[in-house]
């Protein structure tokens, strides 16, 4: 079966298959000059290599040597700015790139495209012993890029190619907010679509540009005060015209009559906005929605642009069932042949505590878990509550197993009170994130649900493990589930078939309505991001 995951963003690889093209290889290849315009104050980052380490790197390593000039000619046109990292660590195309190279391995079943070395120096750095491999992140930057052009010759047989134009999917230098937007609506992404497949949602948030673009170039708009108290249907208050004009224009109200009023006609246009917004869309106003409608226009375009770069990353739509999770919109989607079959809320971790935006393959299902707690909770909150209370691990349903690194080793005893709950979800990872139940169901009726230590609890979890033990509801019957749910001791099952899972960040999207929406950065990745990619106002 055709399973091959295409990435929107590698319009540059498709360059390079169609710059690979007989009736373009026929062309004399064009010398690319080394752009000096790039410096630590224009550049994506401010981490640079020399011609020198590339020529060393070229020379000793083999696997690479057939992209010499493809090294050269990419790095002169970035004045040897690097392209995978900045000096915060990887940067988020790192990840992306690495991801998508898994997802092609698997879906190829081609383990050619596999590089040890490679996947050893990144989680070294990426590892809890990411200071130790400091030095090599020179290394690991020049395999990624050797890796992606391996990819490029795997996937679109280009290897010959010339590559001018491959700096287009890793930003080259900042730009211009308002530039990019011009480009973007002028031409209609029409060269990108000439190019590459790209995943359904980019289209769709896409569209929504012209619109805000106008609304930007209109001035925007002033903020709206805050209300005294909660404003609900028959409510009459000064602000509420002005509520009124700011719904209908960003299309959430069909008709405006610009009254201080809230009567019957504005009550859905206040449910809508609240709705793709993320906030309980009970329609009462009140200060948390005067707030989103506050956002200028002008940082609603960047949020858009920025969302549309991580789409570039995203694979192309395949006929596959696979879990989604939005950290943002704290929401997980189950695709069934590529259609959502159903949707749950879920708990991500706190801002100090991020969830790992990355994927794997599902492959166990533990009922009754034990959970082993990590040392850092177990140094900050297992011995101070040992310390007050003799009986606190008794109390927590908790034991001693062993000791390392001077901590005792403690785990908790599978039962209700679990922090875990009554069954957890493995996709091996170097992360040690997993789905799970949990025992505070509470917590899965507010509104913003970043609570977590990193791990995603799920809010329906039986259900869950009724979908992917399916293919025998004989022996996983919902009875048989709740019973292995409340077994006395661990019980491991391993599916017949592993489940790709992607936990992703959208802080904007296009619903299955055609509804925009969006959501706060909870993690600040948007900042991060935009702040590489635009130059400051």
């Amino acid at each position: 079966m055709r399973k091959l995951f295409i990435c929107a963003s590698i319009l540059t690889t498709t360059v390079v298959l169609l710059t690979g093209c007989n009736s373009i290889l026929n062309k004399k290849k064009k010398e690319i000059v080394q752009d000096v315009t790039i410096t630590h104050q224009t550049s994506f980052n401010n981490l640079f290599l020399d011609s020198a380490t590339l020529e060393g790197f070229i020379s000793s390593n083999d696997t690479f040597k057939p992209y010499r000039s493809q090294y050269f000619d990419f790095y002169k046109q970035r004045n040897y700015e690097y392209a995978w990292f900045d000096t915060s660590g990887p940067a988020e195309q790192a990840h992306n790139f690495l991801n998508l190279l898994n997802n092609t391995i698997l879906g190829l079943a081609d383990s050619s495209l596999y590089n040890a070395k490679l996947y050893r120096l990144y989680n070294g750095i990426t590892g809890p012993d990411s200071l130790k491999y400091r030095d090599s992140i020179p290394e690991t930057e020049l395999f990624l890029t050797g890796q992606f052009f391996a990819y490029a010759a795997k996937v679109y047989k280009g290897t010959d190619s010339d590559i001018v134009r491959l700096g287009w999917f890793i930003p080259r230098k900042k730009v211009n907010l308002t530039a990019l937007l011009d480009s973007v609506i002028q031409t209609k992404a029409t060269e990108t679509d000439q190019f590459v497949p790209l995943n359904s949602q980019y289209k769709k948030l896409e569209a929504f540009l012209p619109k805000y673009s106008e609304l930007q170039k209109k001035g925007g708009w002033d903020s709206i005060p805050r209300p005294a108290k909660l404003l609900r249907l028959g409510t009459r208050d000064t602000i509420i015209a002005a509520i009124k004009q700011r719904l209908f224009n960003l299309g959430d109200l069909s008709f405006n009559d610009s009254t201080n009023i809230y009567d019957s006609a504005l009550l859905p246009g206040v449910k809508s906005f609240q709705q793709r917004m993320g906030l309980g869309a009970d329609g009462v106003i009140g200060g948390k929605m005067v707030d989103e409608l506050n956002v200028p226009i002008a940082t609603r375009v960047q949020q858009l642009l920025v969302n549309l770069e991580r789409l570039r990353w995203m694979p192309a739509d395949t006929e596959s069932n696979y879990v989604f999770v939005n950290i943002p919109e704290y929401k997980l989607y189950v695709y069934d042949s590529a259609k959502v079959s159903f949707t749950m809320n879920v708990i991500v971790g706190t801002a100090a505590n991020n969830t790992v935006i990355f994927n794997g393959n599902l492959k166990y299902v533990v009922f009754a878990p034990y959970w082993n707690v990590p040392p850092s909770i177990v140094q900050k909150e297992v011995l101070p509550g040992i310390k007050k209370n003799p009986n606190y691990l008794a109390r927590n349903n908790m034991e001693i197993t062993g000791h390392s690194g001077g901590l005792p080793e403690v785990r908790q005893k599978p039962g209700e009170k679990n922090s875990l709950g009554l069954v957890k979800f493995l996709f091996p990872n170097n992360y040690n994130i997993y789905l799970h139940d949990t025992p505070n169901r509470n917590l899965f009726t507010e509104a913003s649900r970043s609570f977590s230590h990193g791990c995603i609890r799920i809010g329906e979890p039986k259900k869950f493990a009724e979908y992917l033990l399916r293919s025998d509801t004989v022996k996983y019957s919902p009875h048989n589930i709740d019973s292995l749910m409340h077994s006395p001791k661990e019980i491991w099952v391993t599916l017949n078939k592993t489940v790709p899972v992607f936990i992703g960040y959208f802080t904007a999207w296009v619903d299955s309505q055609g509804v925009l929406n969006f959501r706060k950065d909870i993690y600040k990745h948007d900042d991060a991001m935009a702040a590489k990619l635009f130059v400051a106002k």
